[in-house]
């Protein structure tokens, strides 16, 4: 019997997976939880075989409780809507078996979750496409820059923060706009987390 965590924010969709599953013969729900906090309480409790998560939960994200659950002897399968290159990167980087999405057929996740217990890794064919076509075309230090911005910093704040000068900060403020192809800072921030970037 293949046992099974799931973490879903969304209660009618928590309770839809879990009836889902529990159809299969070869399954078993052994704990539901509604945030990513509590999906490494009951991995860590119950070590069951395969933990299915939602990425944008509340507490922990799927990809927190991934990282934090990195090297646990559960398989760790990401079920999102989200076809976001950088949440893939990341799912990927966190040691993920499977990263599967929402509007695939409900049969599909019956066998990916059996292929995955078997030592596969599944990967939505969508987004092993698109993460090898696009990657954050910021460097370290201006993916930085742009993650104090989001944080509502200013260039003296920023600045101050980083050990830079205002100066220098302007600059990398110009290049981060020019090399996410838009006009300004709210603009720079809305696209860098479209694509899934923000770590």
């Amino acid at each position: 019997m293949i046992r099974i965590v799931i973490a879903e924010d969304q209660k009618m969709l928590l309770g839809a997976l879990a009836a889902l599953i529990d159809l299969e013969d070869d399954m078993a729900v052994v704990g539901r939880a509604g945030n990513g906090e509590d999906a490494v309480r009951l991995v860590r409790e119950l070590e069951p075989d395969v933990c299915i998560m939602d990425i944008e939960m509340p507490r922990m994200s799927g990809l927190e409780a991934a990282e934090a659950l990195k090297g646990c002897s559960s398989k760790l399968v990401i079920l999102t809507t989200f076809a976001r290159p950088g949440y893939f990167e990341r799912a990927v980087k966190a040691g993920v078996d499977g990263y599967l999405l929402k509007d695939s057929p409900s049969e599909e996740l019956a066998s990916s979750i059996r292929s995955v217990v078997a030592g596969r890794r599944i990967y939505a064919s969508e987004l092993v496409d698109e993460a090898y076509s696009e990657v954050n075309p910021l460097t370290e230090r201006e993916s930085e820059v742009l993650v104090l911005m989001a944080d509502g910093k200013n260039t003296k704040e920023i600045a101050n923060q980083l050990f830079l000068t205002t100066g220098t900060v302007r600059n990398y403020i110009s290049v981060i706009l020019d090399k996410l192809d838009v006009t300004n800072r709210i603009e720079a921030i809305k696209r860098f987390k479209e694509k899934g970037w923000f770590k």
